[in-house]
């Protein structure tokens, strides 16, 4: 099966390619561009990756068959230092990558070759495009392939930087930003592009306070510089070794890793010594601001990792700090050790310092003993932190111990004693990681002061304003983020936008020191698809790609004839490629992994209203989750994922396409499922023997009830594919296709259908239903039934309105519901059936039903109403108490329905009648005599009085 598959698919990619049914032209048809954000070039894809590529193709496929002009292109981002590290590793020869490589395929040969970042970029370029698009069968237009380290695109993209500069957002300015010690500036977001760890990490400012301890300082790193009035003791580890470090004339004292962090912000820091942690317990040193003695205590909490490694103690608003003070001063073996005298050091107590909503004037020791925390180790003290921090900063008051500061908010007090203590010499300023960052080289990621760093302004009051107004008139999808990509905008600031360094990418246009980072050199380029054809046709050469040639195709600034001479670029040509951007731009959506919604999507917003006319602002977004696996998300570069041709061999690539887009909505993530797959698989084929089934039908038959509600179904069907197509929602066009049609068609072959015309007319229908998901089984089936086209190339169906039938519909649902509850009955009681008897509701009862289930679909439903126009009617009257016991209960069962129920009840039809015609069928079905009454039928045969019970569309079943 899978060879013949594979065979399948190369048949039909072949014939796609070869006659171009995926390139696209400008022309009269209304257009549609399509893309997803390309990936990083840092190693082998895996399946995770192809579930957002395949919903791209799948959307494009359908879009076209219903009468679009589809531009689907693709392209890659090699910008970074990913192919750096990975060709690092390839010309060390490390085990683990040599191995990574061999098993997704690489050619032995092939490696030596790859310890060369570019041709590592050319190597997975051709994999990307070969081994996993061509494969999967996307039909993208493989011409306009580009690269973000060709020579071509960085022509673009120094354009782009010019509109910005010439825009007035790019500003240059002292920055701290992340910074590999071996590669130099990375970027830290949750894409990981550049890093192998810590994408979520976030840059942490910690006042440093200097605590004068004889001849040193003793610095502590807070990130609560408000808090110095409530003092009390210092914290050193008394088993770490820390350092000396002269900085402008003054010792301080510092863990050892906080040294090799602040040496990226500081100049002139040099190791002096060192001092065990233990020879400063019982020292003691003058707090700032303060300017009072504290002792000098031991804490093992103090990680050299974090901050300085030294801490200040505010037991009154910190908790980890009371839980340490109150466990040390109940500890006389350790003040012993430590040379402490145990009355001093009990003698210390908490110092109110902030007022806030809801807490005592000692918070920490409150939620401590409210939450039954006694031990440091206790993992709660980080939440109860949280918790008193949060309300503190939010909420709280200095009060009168705080001098000049007492009344003030916390939120303004913080800034303004920070300040204060920088300006006096008492404190400076120090970045951090908020966890462990390590690039992909392997080495960590640190804060760094670049004094010169140059930033898109993002802040800019008029972008922000019209990329906000733009995302409201945008076709975003998942909804929600339609909502919170306003406040994403709003929180939108200056963003580095260069770093120096060893990176692959395009140089600074104004400082070729600088190369542009990779989230900067990824938001306008979708427009340079409309440029990179012609490059690659040799229609355009390098010197041709200069700012007045950009500024005309794409902002139509200069007339042809100028333009040509300056840029040496033919008339025609110029006028054509203008032509192509003004047919295809804007881009209609713009698909990407979650991962984005922060960082890539807004600046992909923010570069398009900051640059184009705004006839070219984009007009979609569709964000799609992962394919994870066990412990969490799959990543390329780290390994660990199924390779994507062992895959697309082993399942078949139509199974996996079905399974992308069906195992769950786009807007969840959905663990890697071998066996869901295999499932697919499984009913890819089921569906090609039902299709042999419905060919083997003879032609001629006459047409009988259940044909016509096999057509009406199928039309309903291709309504509802095309309703919710509008979203983009494949999962349900898959579930119509591959499930609800399937499971038509066979109830229509159990049901007695066997009319080889309407089979006929079913298969034209369901064959190009499935043609933008499974399109590979698509065309064989379609060239089976002796059709010359495409059927990628064939129109989309449309629903047959005069043909939908909802009344038959209905009707054959509720035959289908008869059955059910019939062998729920027998399974409860085990019985072996003699005969079946059904009853189905008399007159009055369909009579008030109809009228309770008009008044719920006019929204006025109500028992005391439906009571009421009961109890009015002349005929219903006469029954009394059954019609208004009646009428309660029809009111209480319709009020529990949703409307599109209510729909579905209100379609008509004799009951009676229905299941008396049907009664030899469902004898067949359950293999016993059936018969069917009515209720109110004096000659009914009803020994147990079940007929009385009978409501609308639902029968009363007796079993003998």
């Amino acid at each position: 099966m899978t060879n013949r598959s594979a065979d399948v698919e190369a048949k039909w990619q072949e014939r796609w390619y070869s006659v171009g049914i995926n390139e696209s032209e400008a022309d009269s048809r209304p257009k549609f561009m399509m893309i997803f954000a390309y990936p990083g070039v840092t190693g082998y894809l895996h399946v995770g990756h192809m579930r957002g590529y395949t919903y791209v193709d799948a959307i494009t496929r359908y879009l076209r068959m219903i009468g679009l002009n589809v531009l689907f292109p693709v392209g890659t981002h090699a910008t970074g230092n990913g192919a750096i590290s990975l060709a690092n590793r390839i010309r060390s020869r490390d085990p683990g990558t040599i191995e990574y490589l061999l098993a997704n395929g690489c050619p032995e040969e092939e490696i030596a070759n790859l310890g060369d970042p570019v041709k590592v970029v050319d190597f997975f370029n051709e994999i990307y495009v070969t081994q996993y698009w061509k494969r999967f069968g996307f039909l993208a237009d493989w011409r306009r392939f580009t690269c973000t380290i060709y020579p071509d695109y960085q022509k673009f993209i120094q354009w782009q930087f010019r509109k910005l500069k010439d825009g007035g957002l790019l500003v240059q300015k002292p920055y701290f930003a992340p910074a590999c010690v071996e590669c130099g500036p990375v970027a830290v977001d949750a894409s990981e592009t550049d890093l192998q760890k810590g994408g979520r990490a976030e840059t942490v400012e910690y006042s440093l306070l200097k605590f004068k301890c004889e001849d040193m300082f003793l610095v502590a790193a807070t990130l609560r510089p408000e808090t110095v009035y409530g003092q009390t003791n210092f914290w050193v580890n008394p088993d770490v070794e820390y350092v000396k470090v002269a900085k402008d004339g003054e010792t301080w004292v510092i863990s050892r890793p906080s040294y090799e962090k602040m040496r990226y912000q500081m100049d002139g820091l040099t190791v002096i010594g060192t001092i065990h942690g233990k020879k400063l317990v019982g020292k003691k040193c003058t707090a700032p601001v303060i300017h009072r003695e504290i002792p000098v205590l031991p804490a093992s909490f103090c990680n050299p990792d974090v901050g300085t490694g030294l801490v200040t103690s505010v037991p009154s608003d910190a908790p980890d700090d009371w839980i340490a003070l109150r466990m040390l001063q109940e500890n006389d073996v350790l003040l012993i050790e430590y040379g402490l005298r145990p009355e001093d050091v009990r003698e210390i107590r908490p110092i109110p310092i902030i007022d806030s909503k809801g807490w005592g004037p000692l918070p920490a020791v409150e939620i401590t003993k409210r939450m039954g925390i006694s031990d440091i180790a206790d993992s709660r003290l980080e939440e109860a932190k949280k918790i008193i921090y949060r309300d503190g900063f939010h909420t709280g008051r200095m009060n009168e111990n705080c001098g000049e500061y007492a009344g003030m908010p916390v939120e303004k007090a913080k800034e303004m004693i920070r300040d204060f203590m920088i300006s006096s010499g008492e404190a400076e300023i120090f970045y951090d990681l908020s966890e462990e960052v390590i690039c992909r080289c392997g080495r960590p990621v640190v804060i760094r002061r670049v004094p010169d760093q140059w930033f898109i302004d993002y802040s800019n009051a008029e972008l922000t304003k019209n990329s906000k107004d733009q995302a409201e008139s945008m076709h975003i999808l998942p909804s929600e983020y339609h909502t919170n990509i306003q406040g994403v905008l709003d929180w939108f600031r200056e963003r580095a936008c260069v770093r120096q360094g060893n990176w692959l990418g395009t140089r600074f246009p104004f400082d070729d020191k600088w190369i542009i980072e990779a989230i900067s050199d990824s938001t306008l380029y979708p427009i340079y698809y409309l440029v990179s054809k012609y490059f690659n046709e040799d229609k355009l050469k390098l010197e041709n790609l200069t700012e007045v040639f950009f500024d005309h195709v794409f902002l139509d600034i200069g007339d042809p004839a100028d333009v040509s001479i300056t840029t040496g670029v033919e008339i025609e040509l110029l006028k054509r490629i203008r032509s192509d951007v003004e047919y295809w731009y804007p881009l209609d959506i713009n698909l990407g992994g979650k991962e984005h919604m922060t960082v890539h999507f807004p600046a992909f917003l923010m570069n398009h209203v900051g640059v184009l006319p705004q006839k070219y602002w984009p007009k979609g977004i569709f964000v799609n989750w992962y394919i994870i696996g066990k412990l969490g998300k799959i990543s390329k570069s780290k390994g660990g994922a199924e390779p994507i041709p062992g895959a697309a061999e082993h399942f078949g690539v139509d199974p996996m396409r079905l399974y992308y887009t069906h195992i769950a909505s786009p807007f969840a993530d959905v663990e890697w499922d071998e066996e869901a797959v295999e499932n697919y698989k499984g009913r890819i084929e089921r569906i090609s023997k039902t299709v042999e089934e419905l060919k083997a039908l003879p032609e001629g038959v006459e047409i009988a009830s259940i044909d016509n509600w096999l057509l009406s179904r199928i039309s309903s069907r291709v309504k509802t594919v095309r309703e919710c197509m509008k979203e983009f929602d494949l999962r349900t066009m898959a579930n119509e296709i591959y499930f609800e049609m399937l499971s038509d068609i066979k109830w229509y072959m159990r049901r007695g259908g066997g009319n080889g015309n309407v089979a006929g007319e079913v298969l034209d229908v369901w064959i190009r239903l499935m043609a933008p998901i499974t399109p590979h089984c698509a065309e064989e089936i379609w060239e089976g039934m002796n059709r010359d086209r495409f059927v990628s190339l064939a129109d989309f169906p449309t629903p047959v309105e005069s043909g939908i039938r909802l009344e038959i519909e209905e009707a054959e649902e509720y035959l289908k519901n008869v059955i059910t509850d019939i062998n729920e009955i027998l399974r409860v009681t085990e019985i072996s059936p003699k005969r079946i008897c059904l009853y189905t509701s008399p007159n009055w009862k369909q009579r008030i039903f109809e009228n309770g289930l008009q008044m719920a679909r006019e929204n006025r439903l109500s028992i005391p109403g439906i009571t009421k126009t009961t109890m009015s009617d002349p005929i219903l009257k006469k029954r009394g108490k059954d019609a208004a016991d009646f009428a309660r209960k029809v009111a209480e069962g319709l009020m529990k329905r949703s409307r599109s129920d209510m729909d579905r009840l209100a379609r008509s039809f004799d009951e009676f009648r229905y299941l008396a015609e049907s009664s030899a069928f469902i004898a067949k079905e359950i293999g016993c005599e059936v018969k069917v009454y009515s209720e109110d039928d004096p000659d009914a045969y009803d020994p147990q009085s079940k007929a009385k019970t009978s409501v609308p569309r639902r029968p009363a079943i007796f079993v003998e």
